[in-house]
């Protein structure tokens, strides 16, 4: 019998899965594979957090396909030259997958749908992981958007979002040799640092949903407001279920809608842009291969980064800065692999203008740590907080981490779950003015800071 080869990637779900539902719809053997490609030149291997996060998300996957017929094949290597194997031992006659963004995944994909070609093998790529790909909506000129709110109203003027897909009822196929998952090496053993994780999250697709429905039932009102709340669970926490395609953002967009009604209308629709943030992100990084490593503003090439010293980088990497929003951050990304995105902003705030530490080792650490590391997201979110990025943050925009947390968290219930020391200080904002033993003296001055990365920001401007 005929045979399709399905290859997941960023998509870890059967449900609202255009490739999986070509090849169930085809009426072909399937074959469903993963491969993890770590050999491609240009490949950014996945951060510590994100390998723990693929490990339970590919065992939840090959449970999902096992129930409707086939198992989940696992390989490791370059994906062009693992896929031609798998399609000659298969003797696969088409090849489906969802659409990837970045240059180098791009650049795979194509040169495998020309060798696949020239070896009479169909290949073929459907879209998946946005609902507006980066080349669909554009500004006049034809190239990427600048800025966030005319980007995203275009994208609504242009169409609906579809509607998502059903899962396959059932997959038949011959079954592989397969890699055993355990001898990729993606858990932390010495030291086992992913109890957090574990008591946090519940990798795949079933864990995604749950999530979501949670979400609509419960933090959904009042989430306009309530997002911006460290202390409450006021946001979805979607983003790492999205990160690794475990639930679709055509799913999200239509539960949301689906929700909606005269009390949440307006919560919903703040929900629904930040969706949109994250396909701005991508279209950034479709235009803008280099988003993680080159300042996207050209004149900020000459700006002057301070030597901070290596302990200061090790205080704020493990939240013992001395400033109690900053470290708390820090610790709850530490301890679950997430963090809310208020604190984000004002701990990437605090390491780029108060320690005037280079934007590109806070967006490493971050990728190294959090299981929700995008590589769109990631990077333009940073380059945002440091002013060389595109709808970048005003240079003179510094996050106070006291007044942030006075604002957002005034009974200071955040900073104490993730920074217990604390829980007995005199002034649980300011600890320094009082007693708070065990808790460390802050590393920088905030006055002295600010006023310093101040003027480095203006030095550049008036250049």
């Amino acid at each position: 019998m005929a045979v399709t080869l399905v290859w997941f990637r960023d998509d870890l779900r059967i449900s609202d899965n255009p490739a999986l539902t070509a090849a169930a719809d085809s009426g072909d053997d399937v074959v469903a594979c993963y491969v993890l490609d770590e050999e491609t030149d240009g490949i950014r291997p996945l951060g510590s957090a994100s390998k723990w996060w693929l490990h339970h998300s590919l065992v939840a996957l090959d449970a999902s396909l096992t129930e409707l017929g086939i198992p989940l094949l696992l390989r490791r290597g370059a994906a062009g030259d693992v896929i031609p194997r798998l399609v000659q031992e298969s003797s696969a006659h088409a090849v489906v997958w969802n659409r990837r963004y970045g240059l180098t995944e791009r650049t795979t994909d194509s040169a495998l749908k020309s060798s696949l070609s020239d070896q009479g093998v169909d290949a073929t790529s459907y879209q998946a992981n946005l609902m507006y790909e980066p080349w669909e909506v554009t500004a006049g000129s034809g190239k990427a958007y600048r800025v966030f709110t005319p980007f995203w109203r275009a994208c609504l003027a242009s169409r609906t979002p579809r509607k998502p897909l059903p899962a396959p009822d059932a997959l038949h196929g011959p079954h592989l040799d397969s890699d055993d998952l355990p001898t990729w090496g993606l858990l932390p053993t010495t030291p086992d640092w992913a109890e957090g994780l574990r008591d946090t999250w519940t990798p795949g697709e079933a864990g995604a949903h749950q999530r979501l429905d949670d979400f609509l039932d419960g933090a959904v009102g009042g989430y306009k407001d309530n997002r911006n709340l460290p202390a409450l669970r006021g946001t979805s926490m979607l983003s790492p279920h999205l990160r690794f395609g475990e639930i679709s953002p055509f799913e999200v967009w239509h539960a949301a809608q689906d929700h909606k009604d005269s009390s949440t209308a307006e919560d919903i629709r703040v929900f629904g842009s930040e969706l949109g943030w994250r396909e701005f992100s991508w279209q950034l990084l479709y235009f803008n291969p280099e988003l993680a490593t080159v300042n996207y503003r050209p004149e900020f090439n000459a700006f002057t980064w301070e030597s901070s010293t290596e302990a200061e980088l090790k205080a704020w990497q493990r939240g013992r800065t001395g400033y109690p929003l900053i470290d708390a951050g820090m610790r709850q990304m530490w301890q679950i692999g997430w963090m809310h995105n208020r604190v984000r902003m004002a701990t990437a705030s605090f390491l780029i203008k108060n320690l005037m530490i280079d934007w590109r080792v806070g967006e490493k650490w971050f990728w190294d740590c959090l299981v929700d590391a995008d590589a769109a997201s990631n990077a333009a979110s940073w380059q945002w907080v440091a002013g060389s990025g595109v709808d970048a943050s005003p240079y003179f925009r510094i996050f106070n981490p006291v007044l942030q947390s006075k604002k957002f968290d005034p009974k200071g219930a955040y900073l104490v779950r993730f920074v217990p020391e604390l829980a007995d200080a005199d002034n649980v904002h300011e600890p320094w003015k009082g007693s708070a033993p065990g808790y460390p003296a802050p590393v920088v001055d905030l006055k002295e800071s600010r006023e310093r990365a101040l003027s480095a920001y203006k030095a550049l401007s008036e250049s």
